[in-house]
């Protein structure tokens, strides 16, 4: 089964075909019920994980609860189709961009699974090749980059972005992680898949990101967003060949993976 997570504004993913599933975790319930329907020959499980109206701010979403309910159900491949700010000009609002590496700049969110026994997880390349294969062989997707994660859920200072930019990042997000390394652990397969909705304060030095700016700009593209995650999933092959996300080849766990 494959996971698609959506984001600000990406909600809903199926027609009232689907099912819904309510799954309870060892950390609490998820964010939403989780529908499954199909996308060509795959069985897709959707979970939005801000809540179907939009619940949960970036550093209060439950995100060991998402990756665990999904991971239960059979998912072991995740697209995340995420919102991001621009830090720079280059990457313009509509465009939507396939990160390769991430920078983790939030605080105190519950970012693993082991919190007992020595266990340490490779994660130089965050994100699964062969997932990121399937979205980057598409038309006008752009290849690469690096989304830093920010706290929030306030935006960032003109400073902060301007730093972010000199830095050699891109793009600038609020829930790319802990997500990212909790589906590592899980060893599940993961790639985000970024819309651009803004660009940064410290780029644009003529205006601030305001929430209403990018829920609008965000719905202006969600026909060709949802578009572009469909075909990215009927790129996907239907049995998982990767072992790039396998992380814990030849380690013993404290505790069983779902």
């Amino acid at each position: 089964m494959l996971g698609v997570i959506g984001g600000s504004g990406f909600y809903s993913f199926f027609g009232s075909d689907a099912r819904s599933v309510t799954v309870d975790t060892p950390y609490g319930a998820p964010a939403a019920p989780i529908t499954v329907g199909a996308v060509g020959a795959h069985e897709v499980a959707f979970l939005p994980r801000h809540g179907v109206d939009h619940e949960y701010s970036p550093h209060t979403v439950p995100y060991r609860a998402n990756m665990w309910a999904l991971r239960v159900l059979g998912v072991r491949r995740i697209f995340a189709p995420c919102a991001v700010g621009s830090l720079t000009p280059a990457l313009g609002p509509g465009a939507m961009v396939v990160p390769d590496q991430l920078v983790d700049r939030t605080r105190g969110r519950a970012d693993t699974y082991f919190d007992s026994g020595g266990i340490h997880v490779a994660f130089a390349d965050p994100y699964c090749p062969s997932l990121r294969a399937a979205a980057t062989n598409l038309p006008g997707v752009v290849d690469g980059g690096t989304m830093v994660v920010v706290q929030g859920p306030r935006f960032s200072t003109r400073a902060e972005s301007r730093w972010f930019a000199n830095q050699g990042f891109t793009l600038v997000n609020m829930t790319g992680y802990p997500e990212a390394v909790l589906a590592r652990e899980l060893e599940m397969c993961y790639a985000a898949i970024a819309l651009v909705t803004d660009l940064d304060a410290g780029i644009d030095s003529g205006t601030a990101v305001r929430t209403v700016d990018v829920f609008a700009e965000f719905q202006r593209n969600l026909v060709p967003f949802k578009k572009l995650v469909h075909e990215a999933i009927d790129q996907t092959t239907v049995e998982r060949t990767c072992t790039h996300c396998l992380a814990h080849d030849g380690v013993r766990l404290p505790f069983e993976l779902p």
